[in-house]
């Protein structure tokens, strides 16, 4: 019998013990190396002009970062434990602690970033950015260089980062723990009672009897609903404090601090929003399509992942396991590598448990720590969908470790899922080969519904977004019935007329978890569609998957517009968004025959 540890984290790389000797002796290491570089490079501003100098300080600072920031392996292992029990009070003590001490930390070295970005003289950063000693470092000093006018002083930056956690990081991550400590009843298909959490309740709502789907609607709605008063004060806290935000830092519009960090141009997340939004009518389609086959006039809110009779084939995690081998096996050697890599270690934490954070998601912080994916596996073919894709950002993480120094050590967030739904639609592809018409229809509609979730559902969000800080700075408060509101007439948008509004989409704002990271959501957009691309290249030639690993690679070490160029994707132009709405149009089109041939509308 399999040891449940097998299935859970093991944290031992980052700390043994986590107790108090454990943690202040690496501490000290970590406060001494901080002081070392603030005392070595305070004072001296010879890096500021001289490009051999600047050399050494950013050799210096890209080591720091690499074995010593976000405070060593302690932040990393309090933050991992709060996310598979946040009702642990000691555990948040901790993690309160921890924070503390990175955010001191930060402040210590602050001056070095600020002095790079603000006072480099502009001819000199036209110099150093055309100096061959500096090019491992190109990138990264001129994105420094534009986010210099939207910074302020080294000490209101430290204040900026002192406030965080009380004007953000708490109130963001406030209702989402009330939600996962929350349990209803739900009565079962013989008339029987069970206790349920809310995680449990939000991953079987997909089932396709109706009266059961009734039923659990109505428990997941009602734990919903008791925190609307919660959530009404969250987010009115977090609409401010990115209002105050942007005012200090001088943002022209609530979405361009998000285009900065993540080194993409306005005008093309633009460019996507108009594209997608402008094609909505496909969604409508396929809502359409989806209504007919379960055998209703109507769909409510929580219908949205119905999943058909022919699709109740589970996959237990080892069956999962084997599958998304095989296709990464297929797809490239090292990519099989990475993932057998992940689960022999115990860098997968697998099923839900009460407390647990619900939903999936793969985490790394420094270059020299582990990367970590948390799952919560029902057995459903989601599930294994959600394997590959959260794999996909890990082997992401491990390529770039091999390729890139530590401040090129991120994805870009405009390409961040370009990886995991390339993986994942390659796990559907192997599914199609062998499948009869009936699961191939069924497989497809999966794929389609992927596709409406991950781009038309997220640039609604990201129009609901835009409308939520617009009016919020119009008015200066929203109740919970005025973001209901504006939340269901933007999803309406894309879910078309077969939907029925109802208290299930005015509340679907409190428990999206996505909205509080603020913009965060066009890059499911972008990363889907730009993979689709990629997909495209590699069944015509497997050897363009070279290609593929070479922007996995790349990090943060061009902008996003520079790696597709450099792979011959102009993703500035709408004809370049519209390629990939067209294949999603093919996928349906032939999804509408099949359904017609088999008799199922």
């Amino acid at each position: 019998m399999s040891n449940k540890k097998e299935f859970e984290w093991d944290l031992n790389p980052l700390l043994k013990r986590a107790d108090d000797t454990e943690i202040n002796s690496k501490r000290k290491i970590i406060e001494e190396k901080h002081k070392e570089f603030s005392l070595k490079w305070k004072n001296n501003k010879a890096y500021l002009t001289d490009a051999k100098k600047l050399k050494q300080a950013l050799d210096d600072y890209e080591d720091l970062l690499k074995n010593h920031a976000s405070g060593g392996n302690e932040y990393y292992y309090f933050i991992l434990k709060y996310y598979v029990n946040q009702s642990d009070n000691d555990v948040k003590s901790k993690l309160t602690k921890a924070e503390d001490f990175v955010n001191k930390l930060k402040n210590e070295i602050r001056f070095f970033a600020l002095s790079i970005a603000k006072n480099i003289p502009e001819n000199k950063q036209k110099e150093f950015l055309n100096n061959f000693l500096l090019k491992d470092y190109k990138h990264y000093l001129e994105n420094s260089f534009k986010s210099g006018k939207h910074l302020l002083t080294e000490n209101e930056e430290k204040i900026m980062t002192l406030k965080s956690k009380v004007a953000y990081d708490n109130w963001e991550k406030l209702t989402q723990e009330f939600l996962n400590k929350s349990e209803s009843e739900v009565i079962d298909l013989n008339g029987k009672k069970k206790l349920m959490n809310f995680n449990e309740i939000s991953g079987l709502i997909v089932t396709q009897d109706n009266e059961l789907r009734k039923n659990l609607s109505d428990a997941f709605d009602s734990i919903v609903s008791k925190y609307q008063d919660v959530a009404e004060a969250e987010l009115n806290s977090l609409l401010e404090n990115k209002k105050i935000d942007d005012g200090l830092r001088n943002f022209s519009r609530a979405d361009s601090s998000r285009h900065l960090d993540d080194d993409i141009d306005s005008e093309i997340v633009d460019a996507l929003i108009k594209t997608v939004s402008s094609n909505f009518n496909l969604a409508h389609r396929f809502h359409k399509l989806k209504a007919k086959l379960v055998g209703l006039k109507k769909l409510q809110y929580n219908d949205r992942k119905i999943e058909l009779k022919h699709l109740d084939k589970e996959y237990n995690y080892e069956e999962s396991l084997k599958l998304v081998r095989e296709v990464f096996s297929s797809v490239d050697k090292e990519f099989l590598e990475v993932f057998n890599g992940f689960v022999k270690n115990n860098q997968l934490d697998v099923f839900p448990r009460k407390g647990k954070r619900g939903g999936a998601f793969c985490i790394h912080l420094l270059k020299t720590q582990p990367t970590y994916i948390m799952l919560n596996h029902t057995n459903k073919l989601n599930d294994v969908l959600t394997i590959a894709h959260e794999v996909g950002h890990g082997i992401n993480n491990e390529l770039i470790k091999k390729k890139q120094n530590s401040l090129n050590f991120e994805t870009p967030k405009a390409t961040a899922e370009v990886a995991s739904t390339f993986m994942e639609d390659f796990v559907l592809e192997e599914l199609l080969k062998e499948a009869n018409e009936e699961q191939k229809l069924a497989l497809m509609l999966t794929k389609l519904q992927g596709d409406i979730q991950n781009i038309f559902r997220q640039v609604a969000c990201y129009m609901f977004e835009l409308k939520l800080h617009q009016e919020y700075r119009k008015k200066g408060y929203l109740s919970k019935e005025d973001i209901g509101k504006l939340f269901e007439d933007t999803m309406m948008l894309y879910l078309g007329e077969t939907f029925e509004r109802s208290d299930s989409m005015k509340i679907g704002w409190i428990y999206w978890s996505h909205i509080r990271d603020h913009f965060y959501v066009y890059s499911y957009a972008s990363g889907l569609l730009i993979s689709k691309y990629l997909q495209a290249q590699v069944k015509k030639d497997k050897k363009f998957i070279s290609k593929v690993k070479e922007f996995l690679s790349a990090g943060t070490s061009k902008s996003p517009k520079e790696i597709f160029m450099s792979l011959g994707i102009d993703i500035t132009k709408e004809s370049f968004w519209i390629s990939g709405l067209k294949e999603i149009e093919a996928h349906l089109i032939e999804a509408e025959k099949l359904a017609k041939k088999l008799k199922k509308v």
